[in-house]
């Protein structure tokens, strides 16, 4: 586990986002890098930044990222003698720790005794119950006083592997479905039920531990504004924690850490019930991806400790005390309001309004795994990036986060941006209201389309591409009266908006905004005057799409043609793929009576699983795909016969 020598050269068993966290502390060390890399990631800005890169031949993470022995040899034929496993993928695969420490190889990470005696959920939850840690037990035979349920993986997180369970006639296919999501994204279809608590908090606390008996808590997150069970804010400290709770939870989660010899850093998670009570959920045996929120409130750079502790150095007696509050919003691609629809396609521009400044100044951190000009695939998790920010209270810090993410260029395919800045100003959220729920309980508030900014925006995108057809227009500059200039565009959303204006002697006529006076109009800048008050549009265009940005936030259009062709016109019973993905499972057959809305197929992308339902009553009458096939946006998978009125 540990090592007298000084790390040199470190290899990351990752990629994306954390392997330039880690790759960011090794420059500020003096350590050499190496990255690993798959074939759709050979360009991504990881592998630009390492010292040296060795290819993984393949795409699938089962080819790539998961195959311990590849990434063995590479870190020994790059030279390096440490590897660090990021998360996710193999970072808590005691085998794999194993394979690197056979090798000769510093793991930073625990032991792997430790990794294995929390790699099951259901026995870590009876070894923190002798612990003397309260746990929330499983359920090895429920019944309807248990409802609802929750069906988890054993063996793994993120959200896979998990089902709610509100009639006990469902479990059975729920479980079957769990045990199979299981068995494809950990290797072990070991699954168990315990109560679902739809009102709960998610709190977890930040561990650290040396190999000489020290182990810190460093203070708590968090992490209740979830979906899919998979984390979208996080915070620290947890807000409104009665100072006996927090105490109490930092010691269950240093009981945690001792009973299995802990040593590194990893995090202790716990479910938190409306009566200050709290249950042992699981332990994370790696960094969390939210680590950067405790960094900002301690000041501690918890890479460089990991790295510390592997090369065998004590840790002071005590962390640091948490100042200030720090909040992270996870920007994914994907649609929240299209049952969080991942999104694939060109990424075009990420551009925050104030840089990386390690929590000085504007108080902001971006940590990122792509850059402008990068595509975003279907093979790999949906985030886009993390969103930090830092302040002397929780509600400006919320402030500053949502000011941030709103004045955001975010230029490609779909994002949860307008979600993330709705929720951080939510008055629930901002009253610290918060439970695992509530991103569902406050879902049409948080997910409804902004009609009137769409308009706004398709006038400035109309004015902008004139101007760019026929030079700017000068302040003041007046048109002779014509025929109205019509321009269409087509929400994200879908809805369809016809933009009809002049420009005439006494000024802009625009059909649907009477009182609005254009001020300028450049190809990538219109300023519009309503009742005086003046907005400024910044207007950029790739191919037909436009995306129209202010201060409050940014629409994304695509630009229909003036004189469209003839539509094809699709079958209403044609059910065609919303996005590239693979097909795991078929749940209907040819000839089977459905109902809308039920289930006939499931799609994976971008590590989650989306069900393909019937969209009425009707009968199946095609299914042209079967289990294992890759599809892309727009193949058609099967047809529904609708039940004749």
């Amino acid at each position: 586990m540990t090592s007298k020598a000084p790390i040199t050269n470190l290899l990351v068993a990752n990629r994306g986002e954390i392997a330039r966290r880690v790759f960011r502390t090794c420059r500020e060390l003096g350590i050499a890098t190496t990255a690993v890399h798959s074939d759709p990631d050979a360009a991504a800005p990881y592998v630009r930044e390492a010292d040296a890169a060795v290819r993984l031949p393949g795409a699938a993470p089962a080819d790539t990222y998961l195959r311990a022995d590849l990434i063995v040899r590479a870190a020994l034929a790059a030279g390096a003698d440490a590897v660090h496993p990021g998360y996710g993928f193999l970072s808590e695969d005691a085998g794999f720790a194993r394979a690197v420490l056979d090798a000769g190889l510093v793991w930073v990470g625990p032991p792997p005794a430790a990794i294995a005696a929390m790699g099951s959920k259901t026995a870590a939850k009876r070894l923190m119950a002798e612990a003397g840690v309260p746990v929330l037990g499983a359920l090895t035979e429920p019944t309807e006083a248990d409802l609802p349920l929750l069906v988890k993986a054993a063996a793994g997180g993120g959200g896979r592997g998990m089902r709610v369970v509100r009639s006990l006639a469902d479990l059975p296919g729920a479980l079957a479905a769990a045990r199979a999501e299981a068995a494809k994204a950990f290797g072990s279809d070991e699954v168990f039920c315990e109560r679902y608590l739809p009102a709960g908090r998610h709190v977890e606390v930040q561990l650290l531990a040396d190999a000489h008996g020290t182990v810190w808590t460093v203070g708590d997150r968090d992490c209740s504004l979830q979906r899919r069970h998979q984390k979208v804010i996080e915070e620290a400290p947890a807000p409104g924690l009665p100072a006996q709770v927090r105490a109490a939870l930092h010691a269950a989660a240093g009981q945690a850490a001792k009973a299995i010899g802990y040593v590194g850093a990893g995090t202790a998670e716990f479910l938190l019930t409306g009566d200050d009570r709290f249950a042992f959920l699981e332990m994370n045996t790696r960094l969390q991806v939210e680590h950067p929120v405790t960094e900002a409130v301690t000041g501690l750079d918890l890479v460089a400790l990991q790295l510390a502790v592997a090369e065998g150095e004590r840790l002071p007696p005590e962390p640091p005390a948490p100042r200030g509050h720090a909040i992270e919003a996870r920007l994914y691609a994907e649609d929240p309001a299209k049952d969080w629809q991942p999104a694939t396609g060109t990424l075009h521009r990420l551009e925050l309004t104030s840089p990386y400044q390690e929590f000085t100044g504007a108080g902001l951190r971006l940590d990122s795994g792509v850059a402008a000009g990068g595509e975003i695939t279907p093979h790999y998790d949906a985030m886009l990036a993390k969103v930090i920010a830092w302040a002397p209270t929780r509600a400006a810090a919320a402030r500053r986060l949502a000011d941030a993410l709103a004045r955001a260029r975010i230029h490609g395919p779909a994002t949860n941006r307008d979600l993330l800045v709705r929720a951080l100003r939510h008055p629930a959220f901002l009253a610290a209201d918060l439970h695992t729920g509530f991103l569902a309980e406050h879902a049409a508030g948080l997910t409804a389309p902004d009609t009137e900014g769409v308009g706004r925006a398709a006038l400035a995108a109309a004015l902008a591409d004139a101007a760019a057809r026929r030079g700017a227009f000068p302040s003041g500059w007046r048109n002779l009266p014509s025929q109205p200039q019509l321009r269409r565009y087509r929400a994200a959303d879908g809805t369809e908006t016809a933009v009809r204006y002049r420009l005439t002697r006494t000024g802009l006529a625009a059909e649907d905004h009477p009182d609005t006076e254009l001020v300028e109009a450049a190809p990538d800048r219109v300023v519009l005057s309503e009742g005086g008050l003046r907005r400024t549009y910044r207007v950029a265009r790739y191919g037909d799409r436009v995306h129209v940005d202010t201060p409050a936030g940014g629409t994304a259009l695509t630009a229909l043609p003036r004189f469209p062709d003839p539509v094809v016109r699709t079958d209403p019973g044609a059910l065609l793929a919303p996005m590239p993905g693979t097909v795991v499972r078929v749940t209907a057959a040819v000839g089977d009576a459905v109902t809308a809305g039920r289930p006939l197929l499931v799609l994976e992308a971008m590590k989650m699983e989306h069900r393909v339902a019937a969209p009425a009553d009707g009968t199946l009458v095609e299914l042209r795909v079967t289990p294992g096939r890759q599809v892309e946006t727009g193949t058609l998978l099967a047809v529904v016969r609708p039940t004749e009125a």
